[in-house]
């Protein structure tokens, strides 16, 4: 070594570390030239990409330079950039905490698995999840538009006209649109509190037109099973499809297991949360004798079929060779039993009570 020169140890890891190489794959991602470094021009795409929309002030992107860009070479290297992603000035802005909330309740594979991306970067804001939504807010405007009438008890003017009424099955649009219609205000919020805190998540993930299927798939089984089963009793309220997001959730619990976070925590939570719904409906039913306008039936119906579609639609990331044969059975029995239940309800006449106009 030349004199007067200071021999320089460099420390280098033989192997990256599981969130080395995780942040090492967002942060190509996002360099979109590929050069090694982020510039301004990309950092700046990024924050005004569509996911994050009006969400930001026009200066936030000098901000977030200036906080990054330890430097001031106009550029995020890596480390700046694995930084940046953990200040606790800008994790607000990347929306971690709305991250964070979706993580916890979707799949995610280990970081070092790099072939099909994580859960975690699967969620996006863009297209916005607003399916669940519009439907709790048509449910709210109806509810609240009967009970100015002083109607809560799915007897005003909009909820005759949605509910399920077994003395007028030939309108056929009821064994969808009684998912619409609710009894008291209680009934209301706990549909609301599934739709939006399970219905949103898995939209963000699995995209609103996946989530649609297996809510509308819930709520049809749900008055098919009910006016066979049950073929007097009126039905109202969206617990079909509220049950059925939960068997679709509770499926993707089951079969992703080792990926899931509290995994455990959120099986019991729904499995008790069923259970005991299920249990009261049939106790006030059965031992109590109190008219319902809720049929218990649906909820049961409703969860089964949420456990078929959302295996046959929900997105699977990490596929294996035995889901495959899962997944034709689930759609075979599906359709198979959706269709015996439409036909039962066609041409079984003597089953139901004569049809009033």
């Amino acid at each position: 070594m030349p004199s007067g020169q200071r021999e320089t140890t460099v420390s280098v890891p033989l192997t990256p570390t599981r969130s080395d190489l995780y942040w090492r794959r967002i942060f190509n991602k996002y360099d979109k030239d590929k050069d090694g470094k982020i510039s301004y021009v990309e950092l700046k795409d990024i924050i005004e990409s569509r996911e994050y929309d009006h969400d930001l002030p026009n200066d936030v992107v000098e901000k977030i330079m200036t906080l990054a860009d330890r430097d001031n070479s106009g550029y995020l290297d890596f480390q700046e950039f694995v930084e940046m992603m953990h200040h606790p000035d800008l994790k607000a802005v990347f929306g971690h905490f709305v991250a964070r909330y979706v993580h916890s309740i979707i799949p995610h594979r280990d970081p070092i698995d790099t072939t099909d991306g994580t859960y975690e970067e699967e969620y996006s804001c863009w297209p916005p999840a607003i399916c669940m939504i519009l439907i709790s807010l048509v449910e709210i405007i109806f509810f609240c538009y009967d009970a100015a009438k002083g109607k809560t008890s799915a007897n005003g003017p909009i909820a005759q006209l949605l509910i399920y009424n077994p003395y007028k099955r030939n309108e056929a649009w009821r064994f969808i649109t009684y998912m619409l219609v609710h009894v008291g205000v209680v009934h209301l919020l706990v549909n609301l509190l599934v739709q939006l805190f399970l219905g949103v998540p898995l939209e963000m993930v699995h995209k609103w037109w996946r989530v649609s299927l297996v809510y509308l798939a819930g709520v049809a089984a749900g008055s098919l099973a009910t006016s066979l089963t049950d073929p007097t009793v009126y039905l109202a309220g969206a617990s079909g499809g509220v049950y059925a997001l939960i068997a679709a959730h509770i499926a993707t619990i089951i079969m992703n297991w080792k990926e899931m976070e509290f995994a455990i925590i959120q099986l019991l939570v729904f499995v008790l949360l069923g259970a005991v719904d299920v249990g009261t409906a049939v106790y006030d039913r059965y031992f109590r004798n109190l008219q319902q306008n809720i049929g218990y039936v649906a909820h049961l119906a409703g969860a089964v079929a949420g456990l078929l579609v959302g295996i046959g639609v929900l997105r699977n990331l990490e596929k294996r060779k035995w889901e495959k044969r899962l997944w034709w059975a689930a759609v075979v029995l599906y359709f198979s039993l959706m269709l015996a239940g439409i036909l039962a309800n066609v041409f079984w006449t003597d089953r139901f009570p004569p049809q009033k106009v």
